[in-house]
Order: C-alpha cells, then sequence, then structure tokens
C-alpha cells in the first residue's frame, strides 16, 4: 500500500511555573502544560499519529516518561526523531489536520506560527498543515480550563 492514516491524541493538565508550547511555539499564558517534557500536547498527538501510519509503536514506547533523557525534552526535537524514522522505513508526510481543544487560550493569534513550525519539522509546506481550535463547551476538566487536549490526523505516501 502507498498510503497510510495515522490519528493521534493527547491531553495534559495545566501547571503553575511552567511555560505553555503548543506545536513547537511558546504561547504566552499563565500557566503551561504539566509533563515529563516540554508537555507539547500538539506535537505529541501528531507524534502518535506518525507513528501509529507507519506501524511503529507510539510516542510512550519511544520517549517513555521513565526514561530520564526525556525529561524537560523539546517535544520539536522529539518530532523530528520520530520524522527521520518513519523516513527510514520508506514513507513522507503528505499532510496533517491538527485540533486543539482548550477553553483558553485563543489559539487564533498564533495559529500562522504554530503551522509554520509544524510545517518545517514536518518537512513540508504550510499548506499541508491543517490546524483548527475548538473548546469543549465548559463540559469537563477540559471545559473547567483545567488542561488543553489535541487530536492529529496524517497522512503518509512512500518515499
Amino acid at each position: 500500500m502507498n498510503l497510510r492514516v495515522g490519528q493521534g491524541y493527547d491531553i495534559h493538565p495545566f501547571a503553575e511555573g511552567r511555560r505553555l508550547m503548543l506545536g513547537g511555539v511558546e504561547i504566552p499564558h499563565p500557566r503551561g502544560l504539566d509533563g515529563h517534557s516540554d508537555a507539547d500536547v500538539l506535537l505529541h498527538a501528531l507524534g502518535d499519529a506518525l507513528l501509529g501510519a507507519a506501524g511503529l509503536g507510539d510516542l510512550g514506547t519511544h520517549f517513555p516518561p521513565s526514561d530520564p533523557r526525556w525529561k524537560g525534552a523539546d517535544s520539536g526535537d522529539l518530532l523530528r526523531r520520530i520524522v527521520l524514522e518513519i523516513k527510514n522505513e520508506g514513507w513522507l508526510v503528505g499532510n496533517c489536520d491538527l485540533t486543539v481543544i482548550a477553553e483558553e487560550p485563543r489559539l487564533l493569534p498564533h495559529r500562522e506560527r504554530i503551522r509554520a513550525r509544524v510545517a518545517e519539522l514536518l518537512g513540508v509546506a504550510p499548506g499541508a498543515v491543517g490546524l483548527k481550535a475548538t473548546t469543549n463547551e465548559r463540559l469537563g476538566a477540559l471545559g473547567r480550563a483545567e488542561g488543553i487536549a489535541a487530536l492529529a490526523v496524517v497522512l503518509l505516501r512512500r518515499a
């Protein structure tokens, strides 16, 4: 088969004293996300989608939180490693479609910077990166602004 689709999901709670990273871009906000790495929920969902499409497992398998090497890791660096691994398996990224689910912060002012950064990390044109944001309509933990979740879908094509 010359095409493969992968999907990914991630969620992290907010934490005081951390910077907020989304899509490899630092977003001004009083709270960041809690996690072993920089907790970039968007890049984590994307990494899982890429690994899944290539049949290479998931983020936790490649970068386990039990491994101190990944403590505070830049998720952009992790994504670069994933892209290299899927290329070594004979796959290239066709496109991705990403959704951020959060009550805060507003992403519209940062949308194009995030798209450009994700495109750079994947080695694709910015037009191959779809990015949307939605709220959880004040329902549940996400609706109470306790954290951020992200969804990702990717299309891989044979190199």
